[in-house]
């Protein structure tokens, strides 16, 4: 059972506390310097290994068509991510890490296996075939899973359920089909070039058509997998540490199994990518983005339960949680914001926005006894945050409330009646 949490630090005084100097190679700046070197090296190998196998005409051909699906896919898991948003540097990091790292690994592990099998058993048909639906699956998704570890492991405020996992592992897989769908569609150019096709009956034009037109949701439906496992994971309770392990590696041999299905279509007969592509991939896209929005609403149910207490507290005007909770009625609060105080105010909404998001999820799994021993210091910050940003918000929320109002409005703003009462639980009425 979930104990209470000391109440915060009055508004207005520091926390204080001696920080303790870290190792150099603790440092942030230490850490980022590390990681951008990683990328940008993979990103240079990676570059050349592509333009080595298609040409510089191939590549620029390759690198025009397969731009196509990225910002519609990256624009729709961003949209997912809107309740409570996470940084860009986490998105930007994990299509870095897909398009760049992951995709080297995959190149460089899979043609070292398929060499092998080949010189191994002498029958290169048998390799190609083994590579694409065993090896291939097996790397690539362990090599975008890699990704989505890290900022669970690294960023773990920013990684609190299932929509995080959907956003991060979505991204990460957009940036590694983008990569991989260069290196086809230069090669489908080259062979065009070779053979003197053009067209819509040309190599490129078919390959342009089944992995951007029909299937460029692919990668990320595979991956999306793991990220579902690193979410529910991200829900469980510290001490429950084979579940934070278990999950996510199902999710990875989910992930795993259906990559191998989709990569061995084409051995089911004449039909049988189309087959594939009709029977299993269409329903389970419809499936799991059905499990995406549906969680993103109970996001927004979450914040109108959890932060009424936060209202009757003080800390919180009372139409606040309704406000925070309507997706609608938080652009109204940006844009009035923005019209009356310029792009600063619009831009301290947004964050106010964000942070009472983040006080409501952190409530809710304080609730449940799944929040870590950081509870207290983290549910200060916040509300630090949300008071300094009091002063532009307050008034844009207020009239995004009465602007969204469904009908009498329950809550107390001039003219309006009295506040509920909230039986919920409050950590700070004494």
């Amino acid at each position: 059972m979930a104990t209470s949490p000391p109440p915060p630090t009055p508004p207005g005084l520091p926390a204080g506390g001696a920080r303790r100097h870290a190792h150099w190679w603790q440092r942030k700046w230490v850490r980022y310097a590390a990681l951008t070197t990683l990328l940008a090296l993979s990103g240079l190998v990676i570059l050349a290994l592509v333009r080595k196998q298609t040409g510089t005409e191939g590549f620029l051909v390759g690198l025009g068509l397969a731009i196509f699906p990225v910002p519609l896919l990256v624009a729709a898991f961003r949209w997912l991510d809107r309740v409570d948003p996470g940084p860009w540097r986490n998105l930007l990091f994990s299509f870095a890490w897909g398009a760049c790292a992951a995709a080297l690994i995959a190149i460089v592990a899979n043609s070292f296996a398929t060499q092998w099998i080949a010189t191994t058993t002498a029958d290169p048909s048998h390799a190609d075939t083994l590579g694409a639906t065993v090896i291939a699956p097996i790397v690539e998704e362990s090599a975008k899973a890699a990704a989505v570890l890290l900022v669970f492991l690294f960023r773990r405020r920013d990684f609190t359920g299932i929509v995080d996992g959907v956003v991060i592992a979505g991204v990460t897989a957009t940036g590694f089909a983008f990569t991989e769908n260069i290196l086809y569609l230069g090669t489908a150019f080259g062979t065009d070039r070779l053979t003197g096709d053009t067209g819509i009956f040309s190599v490129t034009a078919a390959t342009f058509f089944v992995r951007v037109i029909m299937s460029p949701f692919a990668h990320p439906l595979f991956t999306v997998l793991t990220g579902i496992g690193f979410g529910i994971a991200a829900l469980s309770a510290d001490r429950h540490q084979v579940r934070r392990v278990v999950l996510p590696l199902t999710g990875l041999l989910l992930a795993m199994g259906m990559h191998a299905m989709w990569n061995g279509s084409s051995a089911f007969g004449e039909y049988g990518f189309f087959a594939v592509y009709a029977a299993f991939m269409v329903p389970s896209f419809g499936l799991l983005t059905w499990l995406a929005v549906w969680t993103r609403q109970r996001e927004l149910g979450t914040v109108r339960t959890e932060l009424p207490s936060y209202a009757v507290a003080g800390w919180l005007a009372a139409p606040e949680p309704f406000v925070l909770g309507s997706m609608k009625a938080r652009r109204l609060a940006r844009e009035y914001a923005t019209h009356h105080g310029g792009r600063d105010a619009g831009r301290a909404v947004a964050e106010y926005e964000a942070y009472a998001t983040s006080l409501a999820f952190l409530r809710h799994r304080g609730r449940r006894g799944r929040a870590g021993a950081d509870f207290a210091v983290r549910e200060r910050e916040l509300l630090h945050e949300l008071w300094a940003r009091r002063e532009p918000a307050r008034p844009a929320l207020a009239y995004a409330a009465r602007a969204t109002a469904p009908g009498p409005v329950p809550w107390a703003v001039p003219g309006y009646g009295h506040p509920p009462s909230y039986p919920a639980y409050n950590p700070y009425r004494y």
